[in-house]
């Protein structure tokens, strides 16, 4: 039986980190993902600013089986009328990507 070569291993050992602190830089925060597309600058956790606080979006939106669908939804389109006459204005890809909207409506929805 031929002996696997020390090389391999190493190799081996080096991709599997490289793949994990890649999928760990993949995965940001949802804090960092809203600073970095300027939600902050309207919305808060816990109080309202220009627009409501994620905890009060939460509220509105708890028991929906289709909650996190729906909140994408009204993100990425914007929208007036649900918390007064301040329009929210839409959110493309070019500012916050499908994955990272999902991740932080789905992280809205748990306040």
């Amino acid at each position: 039986m031929k002996r696997a070569s020390p090389f391999l291993f190493g190799s081996v050992a080096a991709a599997l980190a490289l793949f994990a602190s890649t999928s760990a830089q993949a995965q940001a925060k949802p804090e960092d993902i809203l600073k970095k597309s300027g939600c902050l600058a309207c919305h808060a956790v816990d109080k309202k600013l220009v627009g409501p606080s994620y905890k009060d979006a939460a509220a509105k939106h708890k028991g929906q089986a289709d909650a996190v669908a729906k909140l994408m939804e009204k993100i990425r389109k914007g929208g007036s009328g649900v918390y007064g006459p301040v329009p929210m204005p839409p959110n493309p890809v070019s500012t916050i990507s499908d994955a990272d909207l999902k991740t932080v409506t789905e992280w809205i929805l748990k306040q």
